[in-house]
C-alpha cells in the first residue's frame, strides 16, 4: 500500500486557497489514484472527468496544482494529450521504481521470516535433528567426546571390581546375599516363619494345625501378625483341628486362585461352630438322619401301650 502525502501546511497554501474546496477535492482523489497505480503523478483525462468536473480541472491548472499537456514546468514530466500531471508529485511521493523495490524487499523479508518460523517449529518437534543445534551438540565439552576409543570398551574384571570381594564383603556378610544356585530349594513352610511377639516361629498351639494342613496338601505361608496369632489360637482351642482342616480343604478346592497365606482361612474358621474334642468333624457328621430320628409305627404303638399300662392303677393292681 502506498500513500498520497499532503503537507500539514497545505490548508493555508495560496495555490489551494486559489483553487477552492471543490477543486481541492478533485486534487486529493486524483492524488490517491496516482499513488495507488504508480503513475508518478499522471492523471488520465477520463479519471479527472470521473472524479470531478471540467471547471474544477481548469481551476487546478490555473492555480498551478496540475499541468496540462504542453506545460513549461521543467520539474514535471509531460503528460499525454488530454491528461494531466500533478505539480511536484515526485518531491513528496516516491517513484514507481522505489515502490517496486520496497515491495520486493518486503516480500523477501516475509519469505525469510516464514522459513525461520518453519525451522523453529521443526526444531521444537525434534530438537536433536535441527541443523542449528547440531554444531552445539558436537562441540559440547563432555567427557565422552574427548575419551579415546580404547576407554569406551568394556572394563576388565580387575578394574571393574569383579575379580574378588569388596572391602565390605570381606569385613561382614552382605545384608541381602545373592541366592546360591548349589543349595537345594527349601519348602515354603520352612522358609516362611511367623512373627508372634518375640518368637519368630509358629506357636506350639498352632503347630498341629500347620502339620495337619501340610499333610492334607494345603501348603500356605504362616507369617501372621501378633493379633492374628491370638485369633488363630482361640480358633484352635474352640474348634477341633480336623474340622479346621476339612474346612480349609473345601475352601482350597473352591478358590479361583490358590491361597498363599493361612490368613485366607481365618474368616471361614471364625464362623465355624465349636466342635468338642473327639466329636464328628466331617461335614454333616453331626446331623442325625431323618429316618433314624423318626420312630416306626410299631415302636410308637408299643410305647403308647406301655404308657397306658403304667398309668392305669387297676391294671397295675391286678
Amino acid at each position: 500500500m502506498t500513500w498520497f502525502k499532503v503537507d500539514d501546511t497545505a490548508h493555508a497554501h495560496p495555490k489551494l486557497l486559489k483553487a477552492g474546496n471543490a477543486a481541492l477535492g478533485l486534487w486529493v482523489r486524483a492524488g490517491a489514484y496516482a499513488a495507488q497505480h504508480l503513475t508518478e503523478g499522471v492523471i488520465p483525462g477520463v479519471v479527472a472527468q470521473l472524479y470531478g468536473t471540467a471547471p474544477q480541472a481548469r481551476k487546478l491548472v490555473a492555480s498551478g496544482l496540475w499541468h496540462a499537456s504542453g506545460h513549461d514546468c521543467t520539474r514535471c514530466t509531460q503528460p499525454p494529450a488530454g491528461d494531466y500531471v500533478m505539480h511536484d508529485f515526485l518531491i513528496y511521493n516516491p517513484s514507481r521504481a522505489r515502490v517496486e523495490d520496497d515491495r520486493a524487499a518486503a516480500a523477501e523479508r516475509q519469505k525469510r521470516a516464514r522459513e525461520k518460523a518453519a525451522e523453529q517449529r521443526n526444531q521444537e518437534r525434534n530438537p536433536f535433528d535441527s541443523s542449528a543445534n547440531r554444531p552445539r551438540i558436537d562441540d559440547e565439552p563432555w567427557a565422552g567426546n574427548h575419551e579415546p576409543p580404547a576407554n569406551q570398551i568394556e572394563f576388565p574384571d580387575d578394574i571393574a571390581g569383579q575379580s574378588g570381594l569388596s572391602q565390605r564383603d570381606g569385613m561382614e556378610p552382605s545384608r541381602s546375599p545373592r541366592p546360591d544356585p548349589t543349595r537345594p530349594a527349601v519348602p515354603p513352610t520352612e522358609v516362611q516363619q511367623a512373627s508372634y511377639g518375640s518368637t519368630p516361629a509358629v506357636p506350639p498351639n498352632c503347630r498341629p494345625l500347620r502339620d495337619a494342613l501340610t499333610a492334607a496338601g494345603v501348603v500356605v505361608e504362616w507369617s501372621l501378625a501378633e493379633v492374628d496369632w491370638f485369633r488363630l489360637e482361640a480358633i484352635v482351642q474352640r474348634t477341633a483341628v480336623p474340622a479346621l482342616v476339612d474346612h480349609a480343604r473345601e475352601q482350597w478346592r473352591r478358590a479361583r486362585s490358590r491361597p498363599r497365606s493361612v490368613r485366607y482361612f481365618l474368616p471361614g474358621w471364625t464362623a465355624l461352630p465349636p466342635v468338642p474334642a473327639g466329636g464328628p468333624t466331617a461335614p454333616g457328621a453331626d446331623v442325625i438322619p431323618l429316618d433314624a430320628a423318626r420312630p416306626s409305627r410299631v415302636q410308637r404303638a408299643a410305647d403308647l401301650f406301655r404308657a397306658a399300662a403304667h398309668d392305669d392303677p387297676q391294671e397295675n393292681a391286678q
